[in-house]
Parts: structure tokens; sequence; C-alpha cells
């Protein structure tokens, strides 16, 4: 069946990557109210090319902010139900100017497919549809039974996917979540993501006087905002990168000696990276490798400041306020809800004289680990080996997707990452791009993984215990 349906894909080639491109040039931006009617069309776009490649009962699903778009083939009876999950929206495209062509104009350079979105999420999200759509036209039906839940806001933190899974569970029920929606390790080693960092994130205000206030009349009897925000936010770091924050390492685990062993078998060259990004060296929590600070070891990092006067040349003023906005990235057992409140504790303990501070909670959610030795990600292991012919390792990711641990929770099934992008792709920065051999072999991998959970026809609900191993 396989080398009927990989004829059916090197046939199709060219028209897949006609529609994906027209996908991309999409501006789906779920965070812009400018873009909800693109949002709109993307998700009926989308539901119209699933409804193409032979999906049954696809719809696009309202909730209180973008819709959900569904779809389904359940015709394997006895055969364990796969719920594939991604999202059509994209982070807006800022800075415009440093991209080499239009972000949503997409464009193949090299063979690689430039635009907005190109690796998150979309190329990776149609690599499952376009193997769908191989075994529905030219293998007859798929091996499994096989739902799709595609969302428009993980871009914004999915705020109306949990409710929106809580009032149709039954219809999400699935034995697997399977994920597209990052990199691999690098070009020349395919990897199994088995964890993801949590987030916490908020925004801090310090005010000051009523307005801004004239420099020469005020400075020096009146307290700057701004200088408390920089003052304040430097109390969060040791001058080696730990975090200061009480309790902020309660509940961080050592990472097992296995794990250990086998992260710092991968090759990574942190002087070649150093070069690649033009600083003078790393910078991290001492006692750690780049690779462990960005996957297994949370963070605290400051993603923006602002406040005062932007213009140009100078306007010698005492801001009335100035902000920052930070993000923590979690392991383990660190719970959002406790980190905020930490990080809300240490604020008022640090908080300079003279001024006011206004703490806005923003996006939140918790870490995800899954075993490697999980029955799910041996046939992913084995389908990798085939689709890119050579064995992946197993990794953690630094980045997060705080709606995994949701659906692993909600629907009570092990969610399995599949990453087909690459971390130089520029995802969220401009002239992001998507390696197209990564589509080949993404097809080749899914096509060979859905096989695989087929044949070995355990099913997560009924034939696995507690810890995910066959009972």
């Amino acid at each position: 069946m396989l080398s009927k349906i990989e004829e059916y894909l090197q046939k199709e080639r060219g028209r897949h990557l006609e529609e994906l491109k027209e996908f991309v040039g999409i501006p789906s931006i779920s965070s812009s109210t400018a873009h909800r009617p693109d949002m709109k069309r993307a998700a009926e776009w989308l539901a119209a090319a699933m409804r193409k490649a032979g999906l049954e009962h696809v719809e696009v699903m309202q909730t209180d902010g973008h819709p959900v778009v569904y779809g389904d083939w359940l015709h394997a009876p006895g055969k364990p139900t796969a719920l594939v999950y991604g999202h059509y929206d994209v982070q807006p495209p800022d800075p415009v100017d440093q991209w080499e062509t239009p972000p949503f104009e997409p464009v193949i350079r090299d063979n690689k497919l430039y635009g907005r979105g190109a690796t998150d999420d979309k190329a990776q999200l149609y690599v499952h549809v376009k193997t769908a759509e191989a075994f529905l036209q030219a293998g007859g039906g798929l091996p499994v039974n096989l739902k799709f839940c595609i969302e428009g806001e993980e871009e914004i933190g999915s705020p109306h996917l949990q409710p929106f899974l809580e009032a149709h569970r039954e219809k999400m029920r699935a034995d697997l979540i399977a994920i597209s929606d990052g990199p691999m390790h690098s070009e020349d080693q395919p990897s199994i993501c088995c964890g993801l960092r949590g987030m916490c994130a908020l925004e801090l205000t310090v005010r000051g006087a009523k307005t801004d206030l004239h420099s020469g009349l005020y400075g020096g009897g009146v307290a700057n905002p701004a200088t408390a925000l920089v003052q304040l936010l430097s109390t969060m770091h040791d001058r080696e990168g730990r975090v200061t924050v009480a309790g902020f390492y309660d509940k961080v685990h050592e990472l097992p000696d296995a794990e250990k062993e086998s992260l710092g078998r991968l090759t990574f060259d942190e002087d070649r990276l150093s070069r690649e990004l033009g600083v003078p060296g790393l910078f991290g929590e001492k006692g750690y490798s780049f690779l462990e600070r960005t996957s297994v070891r949370p963070t605290l990092e400051i993603n923006g400041i602002y406040g005062g006067y932007q213009g140009e040349d100078i306007k010698t003023i005492i801001p009335s306020s100035a902000t920052a906005k930070i993000s923590c990235r979690l392991v383990d057992d660190q719970d959002p809800e406790e980190i905020m409140r930490r990080i809300q504790e240490h604020i008022a303990a640090h908080r300079p004289e003279g001024v006011t501070v206004e703490i806005k909670p923003m996006h939140g959610g918790k870490p995800y680990v899954i075993s490697p030795g999980h029955p799910y990600i041996r046939a992913a292991e084995s389908a990798y080996r085939e689709g890119f012919g050579k064995p992946p390792v197993f990794i953690r990711s630094g980045g997060s997707i705080p709606i995994v641990q949701v659906f692993s929770g909600l629907l009570d099934a092990p969610v399995i990452m599949m990453d087909l992008g690459l971390p130089d792709e520029n995802l969220h920065a401009p002239n992001e791009h998507f390696h197209l051999e990564n589509f080949d072999r993404g097809v080749r991998t899914l096509c060979r993984f859905w096989q695989e959970i087929s044949r070995q026809g355990f099913r997560q609900n009924r034939m696995c215990g507690d810890n995910g191993l066959p009972s």
C-alpha cells in the first residue's frame, strides 16, 4: 500500500505546495482585531482543504473567540483513534522591513517556503492533512481512525480552547493526540519531543506622578518610574543568571542520569551558535549546558520594556509610568499560578519607594512530559527511522504549548509530539520559512506512524496503565 501512497504523493506534490502557499498567504493573525476576517477565511479555507482530502464531518465550529476546524474519518473498527491538533493562526509579521519578501506573499527559494506561519504551524499541520489525503485517495482508507482539531488561538495562549474541549469532550475523545508544531533537534538529526516547558507571563507597570514631569523642575525630588522599574527588574536574577525569586526552584528536579547522559550525547556547537547569533558568548545558569538551560531548566525573561519619550532627539521628562512584559518557562512540577504568586510577592517585597506597581497576569500553562518508553513514542521512533532514514533522538523542547497538558488531562490520552520544523527556520521572526525536504519526509514518517499504530493495535484507554505503558 505504501508504494501506491508514495506514488500519489510524488505525483501531487506540485499541487500540494501550491495549496500550501495559498494557505500561508492568508494573514491569519489572531492577536489583531483588524484580521478577524482573515481568521475566518483561513478557517474556511482549511475546512475546504480537509473536505477535498476526503475527511468527513468537517465543520468550522464557533467558540467565544476564533473558530476551531474539525474533521474526521472513523472507518477503522477496532483500531486506535488519533486526534491531530494544530493551529492556523500566526504571529504578527513585525518588523516587516526585515523581511526579504513580503510575509504574506509566500515564495519558494532553495527548496524552502518563506512566509509568516510557514513552519509555525501551517506547513507542519498541512503535512497531516496531505498524509490523510494520500491514504484516502490512493490507499482506500486510513489504517487508524483519525480526527482533526485545528484551532485559531494558539499564538494568543488558546484562551477558548479548554472550554471548547470541555464542551465537546466526547466528540474529541481519542487514544492519542498527535502534534507537529515545533523544531527537530537539527537538520541532520530527527528527534521526538518528550517534554514541553510550561508558561507563566505577566505585565508589570510602575507608576509615579499622575502625568509626565519636567526633569529639570522635578528631577531628584520625585521617583522616576523608569528607574524604579529597572531597579525592580534587576532584583530578579543574580549575576550568573539564576532566578532570585524566593521559592522559584522549589519544585524543579534534577534531570535523571540516563536522560542527562542522553542529552549530553547530542552534538551541539556552542561556539558556532555564538557566531551565528552575533554574541560574544552564551550565557545562563551555571552548571548546565546550553541544551539543558533551554529545555529542562526554568527561566524568567524580560520580553520588553517601555515608558517615557520614544521619539527623535530627547525630551527631558520624568515619565509617569514604565512597563515591562515578563515570561517564565516552567519545568517539572512548577505550577504557573504558584509561580505567579511568588513573583507578586517578590515585587511587593522589592518595590522601590515613591512608586506604585500594577501586575497584570497573562498567559499560563503547565509543563508536559511523556516517557520515551511509551508504546506510542516507540511507534513514532520506528516511523522516523524509516521516514528520515535514521533513528531519532529524544529531546525536551524549551518552548511551550500550554494546551498540550489540557489535552492530555481532559481526554485522558498521551500527546505525541512529532515535530518536523528546524530550529533555524525563524519562527516568530522575519523571514520565517520551512524546509520542503521535511514536507516530504514528514508525510513518509506519518504514513508509517499510522500503520505502526494500527499494526500494534494497542488502545491507550483500554490497554495501558497509569504510567502509559502496557498493563
